[in-house]
């Protein structure tokens, strides 16, 4: 039997079929996690680069730039808000009937309206009902990420041997940067054509194939099996609490409050290198967009590599320790990484952009997807794990690059923007203080 830490976590023994279940079909989870994931990362990310480089221009073209900026900025964060409903909803279910059937749904969610978005007409043909739909299946895509995450490192940590569940869960969390590459990378790619040609229909093309990568992901998802730890707490004679949501704010308050404060600075600190560095190089800057999102490539090529590396070793030192590396770096870094941008070396904005992917997201991202789902039990892991995630990610994703803005267009100068980014370091740096250690708990309980 397992018994209860105060936390409501587990540290008692595992069962030893867990170990047999999870070497017969670990590779086969993780596979459709990893691509599931990516394809998720890749619809839900085609719209920040989209809202720096497009919708500002076709869908709020009554406004000054950087202000039609802005407004798309906060179309790309209305996304962000709509997670933690996701979260919430998904996590219910998730916690309820299993991992797998959701992760279906959010598939089907978000690859649907990535390819309604690639359809839509502009203000140009139709008015303002241009932005109110392209809000709307913002939103629609932000439920389907919000259920998403939780699910995907569910399926692969419950499957985990116990002393590896860093270095699988950050597996699943390189569907981020394989996302971030090929939404990016098209769009790179794309945005070479002529810029009439580009903003007529070129800029249509991703969102449009992304239907071919969810029937993709959707196929190998089906192979999969449901997490074994879900169906062990399923299979017991103890009562699954009515609504787990209202478990998790109620007896797991503390864990849900460390949960976002773990996660703010992280999504933050990413969607500021990969969103608004592009806002600020192109339209304060006058960099070519070509360079920025070259640095923006290198550094998620770069995170293949140190994402899985970080996982690893929040096996063997803990995960507590990369947070606070991580958190510390970002602190740290940024009002130097501003300052490097503003050389408009394309050498040293590359460097510095993956730099600073790498050590201040990658350190804390690799190890997340383990830590947060660990402090939690099994009949409210989805819920916790996910709404502690996806609160975050609306305040530090869908929020920060927005205030981002709205500070240079006050201030004229990124100042703001970086006391900003040492702030939500903070936070998380004192979040990590207060957390507990989980690398070595049983996720199985009695």
């Amino acid at each position: 039997m397992d018994a209860f830490s105060d936390s409501g976590r587990v540290v008692g023994v595992s069962p030893s079929s867990h170990q047999t279940s999870a070497s017969n079909s670990m590779g086969k989870v993780v596979m459709a996690s990893v691509i599931g994931t990516m394809v998720e990362w890749y619809d839900f990310l085609l719209y920040g680069t989209a809202a720096a480089l497009v919708f500002n221009k076709l869908f709020f073209p009554s406004l000054d730039p950087l202000m039609g900026t802005l407004a798309a900025l906060g179309s790309f964060a209305v996304g962000f808000i709509a997670r933690p409903l996701g979260g919430a909803v998904f996590g219910h279910f998730g916690d309820k009937i299993g991992r797998k059937t959701m992760l279906m749904t959010t598939m089907f969610m978000m690859g649907g309206g990535t390819f309604a978005i690639g359809l839509l007409p502009t203000y140009a043909q139709i008015g303002a009902w241009a932005p109110a739909l392209l809000i709307l299946l913002r939103v629609i895509q932000g439920i389907g990420i919000g259920g998403e995450w939780g699910g995907a490192a569910l399926m692969v940590i419950e499957h985990a041997p116990r002393n590896q569940r860093g270095f699988f869960g950050s597996l699943v969390q390189i569907g981020f940067p394989l996302g971030m590459l090929a939404s990016t990378g098209i769009f790179a790619y794309l945005s070479r054509m002529p810029d009439a040609e580009f903003l007529s229909w070129g800029w249509r093309i991703p969102f449009l194939l992304s239907s071919v990568l969810v029937l993709l992901g959707f196929y190998i998802r089906l192979k999969v099996t449901e997490s074994p730890v879900f169906e062990a707490a399923a299979a017991s004679s103890e009562q699954p609490p009515k609504i787990p949501l209202l478990e998790v704010l109620t007896k797991h308050k503390r864990n849900l409050l460390i949960s976002i404060g773990l996660k703010v600075c992280e999504v933050a600190w990413v969607y500021i290198l990969t969103v608004f560095v592009v806002v600020y190089g192109t339209t304060v800057l006058h960099i070519p967009k070509a360079i920025i999102l070259d640095g923006v490539l290198l550094g998620a090529a770069l995170e293949l590599i140190t994402i899985p590396l970080f996982g690893w070793l929040s096996d063997r030192w803990g995960r507590r320790t990369l947070y606070f590396v991580g958190s510390v770096f970002t602190i740290a870094a940024a009002y130097p990484m501003f300052l490097s941008i503003q050389t408009g070396s394309s050498v040293v904005i590359a460097l510095t952009i993956a730099v600073c992917m790498n050590l201040g997201h990658g350190s804390m991202y690799g190890p997340q997807a383990a830590l947060l789902p660990e402090l939690f039990g099994t009949r409210v892991r989805y819920s916790g794990a996910s709404l502690g995630c996806q609160v975050a990610a609306g305040i530090g994703g869908g929020l920060a690059p927005m205030l981002a803005t709205a500070l240079l267009a006050r201030q004229g100068h990124f100042i703001g923007v970086a006391v900003m980014i040492a702030v939500l370091g903070a936070v998380t740096f004192i979040a990590t203080v207060f957390s507990p250690e989980t690398y070595r708990d049983s996720l199985f309980e009695s």
